[in-house]
């Protein structure tokens, strides 16, 4: 049944219903008891400002104070005990005969690094290679140097002139068309250099070897796959990435190289090392000073190889890490930042 458009407008137009006193007064009861409610004691309220305080680490705290105390009485007992005699070794550590040693073992170390290091690649590729008579003999090579001690070598080759007064280049078992002196051509300095090559040509190997078999295999099969001549794939896609397992490796060898560069004294070579021996020898007084004065220069020489190190890692880093690690100044730049916006944070605190 239709209603009638009267009877729409009636209804639209029509005054609400009045409310009863039941219906009206129930949610007015309701919304004054929430009104009059008393605050809630146990319910938490967000604070205005949170701070996330970081988990006490006495047993940090406490090894820290140890060795800060540690390194104070040392450095204490270093500047106060007269017996350094740090007057004599500021007289010693620019002296003529302590530079003309630096430079023989800056040169003794240069000519080994390089030799060293292209006599280990060598091995390193017959290590690796498929014939057995270049692995055989790569492995002895490095079985032998690796086993005999390095004063050893440097006293053989020394005396070496014993056992083969000349050398000759010929026919094998054959006529010789070249011949040379021994004694002439093995100076003190040819002598060092060669020992200390052999023997760093030992340790380089294991390390190029260890570099090149940490490349992903995929890279040389998909340079093989491209077709490329094997010393292509080697000197331009193996070889590069191998370079960030060798470099920290190979640097500890350079390292262990400077040092190991004082055995050259026992082949009448005066270098660092033997200058401040033999001018202890000459001036017993001041032997605690020269051997301080050798130890701070082995030190300024291995600090700037390990620089050096950083730096070389850092760029051979690009592409394998999505961030490059910081160098000292941008630490530093860094560490300034943070203690401003600490000093700002306490100001702000205050």
């Amino acid at each position: 049944m239709s209603e009638s458009p009267g009877a729409a407008v009636s209804l639209a137009s029509a005054p609400p219903a009045e409310e009863t006193p039941e219906a009206s007064s129930a949610p007015r009861t309701v919304r004054t008891a929430e009104a009059e409610r008393p605050d809630d004691v146990s319910a938490p309220r967000p604070p205005a400002a949170q701070r996330v305080l970081p988990l006490r680490r006495p047993g940090r705290w406490i090894a820290t104070a140890i060795v800060l105390v540690l390194a104070a009485q040392i450095v204490h007992g270093l500047v106060t005990n007269p017996f350094y005699q740090w007057d004599r070794f500021q007289y010693w550590f620019l002296r003529p005969t302590i530079l003309d040693g630096l430079l023989i073992t800056l040169e003794v170390t240069a000519y080994s690094a390089v030799l060293g290091l292209l006599g280990g690649i060598v091995i390193a590729l017959g290590r690796l290679s498929r014939s057995p008579v270049l692995r055989a003999v790569s492995w002895t090579y490095t079985w032998l140097f690796r086993s005999v001690p390095l004063i050893v070598v440097l006293l053989f080759l020394y005396n070496f002139s014993a056992l083969y007064k000349t050398l000759s280049l010929g026919v094998p078992f054959g006529p010789a068309f070249f011949t040379f002196d021994e004694s002439r051509l093995a100076t003190d300095i040819v002598v060092a250099v060669v020992g200390l090559s052999l023997n760093e040509a030992a340790y380089a190997s294991e390390v190029v070897r260890s570099g090149v078999l940490a490349v992903d295999q995929g890279q040389h099969e998909a340079a093989s796959a491209l077709g490329l001549p094997k010393s292509y794939q080697f000197t331009r896609i193996v070889f590069p990435q191998a370079l960030r397992s060798i470099t920290p490796n190979y640097v500890n060898l350079l390292i262990s190289l400077i040092k190991s560069t004082s055995l050259v004294f026992y082949v009448s070579l005066l270098d660092l090392f033997g200058s401040a021996q033999s001018m202890g020898s000459t001036y017993p007084g001041d032997i605690v000073p020269l051997l301080l004065v050798a130890t701070v220069w082995y030190l300024i020489l291995t600090s700037a190889v390990s620089i050096v190190q950083f730096y070389v890692e850092r760029y051979f880093s690009r592409g394998a890490t999505r961030i490059l690690p910081p160098t000292p100044l941008q630490r530093a730049r860094t560490g300034l930042r943070d203690l401003r916006a600490r000093a700002t944070r306490r100001e702000a605190a205050i």
